[in-house]
């Protein structure tokens, strides 16, 4: 068999689907899927719900790759990698379906025409157009509040995704029935180091310790719905982030008194600062590596 280019030729190696790493191989991200949107949906509320769940992705991946090459194993590096790759696929069809239905912002006054949707978005929006959670902006800190940050993150959304699969809108049951196979091996993942930290050397509980204390502050805004996703949850399209905080409460308490370590106070609901855009300082400077090539080379080809 002749393959034309060296990715052909690995794809082929592993089945020959075109899709060997998700989010990859194919040019049309929502290629086969019912773009519809549901009857009496406003395509500006699922474009802004679409771009919340896809920044929560996008931000978190690039997070977990500023741990390529740092990592405290070989193996961990790949699976970090694996992992924040996954991110990226289901930030892709997000943010593409968001550019489906005219959700754009002002990342077309800058980006090419040549540019798809969702490298536009991804690629030249500002932050103050980023609509993701302070849970998933943070730095990392030490390797234990990495975990504890991800098992954090992978709870709620994996929460998220297992409701979203019942979603009137077709393109979102669909990135949600992928992705809660994905997350689940990412929240199995993030669970097993904070059980071997947690319950391992002083040293390392005194670090899963300090993770946990450092990342349950920023649980205080997932739970809080925007007016969007409210509107959206009574048509039937998202989810009320209220309605997973029982699950999430009880899987972080299971996952932290098995690791022995204690359960931080869990802290009072606030205003959802970062669905509306407003966001720390450490944002610009994740942007500025996440965007940087992109924004020098707006027309290159690769």
């Amino acid at each position: 068999m002749h393959e034309e280019t060296v990715y052909e030729a690995l794809d082929h190696a592993h089945g020959g689907e075109g899709h060997w790493a998700f989010g990859t191989g194919f040019d049309e991200p929502l290629a086969g899927i019912d773009t519809t949107v549901p009857e009496g949906v406003d395509h500006a509320d699922l474009g802004e719900y679409c771009l919340m769940l896809g920044d929560d992705a996008l931000v978190l991946a690039q997070r977990l790759t500023q741990w390529i090459t740092a990592a405290p194993e070989l193996e961990e590096e790949v699976a970090i990698a694996n992992i924040a790759l996954d991110l990226l696929g289901q930030a892709r069809l997000l943010l593409a379906r968001a550019g489906s239905v005219g959700v754009l912002g002002r990342s077309r006054e800058k980006a090419t025409d040549s540019i798809p949707d969702e490298d536009a978005l991804a690629y030249f929006r500002d932050a103050d157009e980023f609509r993701h959670t302070a849970l998933v902006e943070a730095p990392n800190g030490d390797f234990a509040q990495t975990m504890i940050r991800l098992l954090a993150a992978t709870t709620v959304r994996l929460a998220v995704f297992a409701r979203l699969r019942g979603s009137r809108d077709p393109v979102l049951a669909a990135i949600a029935a992928k992705g809660v196979n994905e997350l689940a091996y990412h929240r199995d993942h993030a669970a097993r180091w904070v059980l071997r930290l947690g319950d391992g050397t002083a040293e390392s509980s005194r670090r899963a310790q300090a993770g946990a204390d450092a990342v349950w502050p920023l649980l205080a805004e997932v739970f809080t719905a925007t007016d969007l996703e409210l509107r959206l949850t009574d048509a039937a399209v998202a989810v009320d982030p209220a309605d997973v905080r029982d699950e999430v409460v009880s899987v972080l308490t299971e996952v932290l008194d098995r690791a022995t370590l204690q359960v931080p106070a869990w802290p009072a609901d606030a205003p959802p600062r970062g669905r509306r855009a407003e966001h720390g300082a450490e944002l610009a400077e994740l942007l500025g590596t996440l965007q940087g090539l992109a924004r020098q080379h707006p027309a290159a080809t690769w």
